[in-house]
């Protein structure tokens, strides 16, 4: 029967956790920045392309607390971009927050937006992958001797 509560708790859990934010594994510091200042900046140039940033609107649909997601939140204001951050407390009371967006989304709809910052396995390949709505953006990168260069283009899912 333990082993039974066990598995039963370790799959919820497994299901509550937050597909989306940042899972590159810790770096030093100077790689870090590298990382969040050349990533942020190439993925709002791209957002720019697709989505004009004085007439588009956007929430951030995720906690943005590590340094990617930080960098990304100042980079897209600093690029003209109206943004909603994530609110934990209106999460709290989903009730009242679907009562009050719905209201407002009627006037100036916010274009929902996540992000996945990850690293394939051991190697130097960085992936960015942005989703807007029900579309996502995707890069690669690759970390050479401190420095950050594509490593492929701009692939689009729609």
């Amino acid at each position: 029967m333990r082993k039974m509560t066990l598995l039963l708790t370790l799959t919820i859990a497994g299901c509550a956790t937050d597909p989306y934010g940042n899972f590159v594994p810790s770096v030093n510091f100077d790689q870090q920045k590298l990382l969040t200042r050349e990533l942020a900046g190439d993925a709002v140039k791209q957002l720019a392309v697709l989505y004009p940033p004085a007439k588009t609107r956007l929430e951030m649909k995720q906690i943005t607390s590590d340094a990617f997601g930080i960098t990304l939140v100042n980079t897209l204001r600093e690029h003209g971009y109206a943004l909603k951050e994530f609110n934990t407390e209106e999460v709290k009371s989903q009730t009242f927050k679907s009562q009050t967006f719905n209201a407002q989304a009627s006037t100036s709809p916010a274009l929902p937006l996540r992000y996945i910052l990850d690293q394939a396995d051991d190697s130097n390949l960085v992936f960015i992958t942005l989703f807007v709505e029900d579309q996502s953006i995707t890069r690669p990168y690759r970390i050479q001797n401190d420095s950050l260069t594509p490593a492929g283009n701009w692939v689009r899912k729609e």
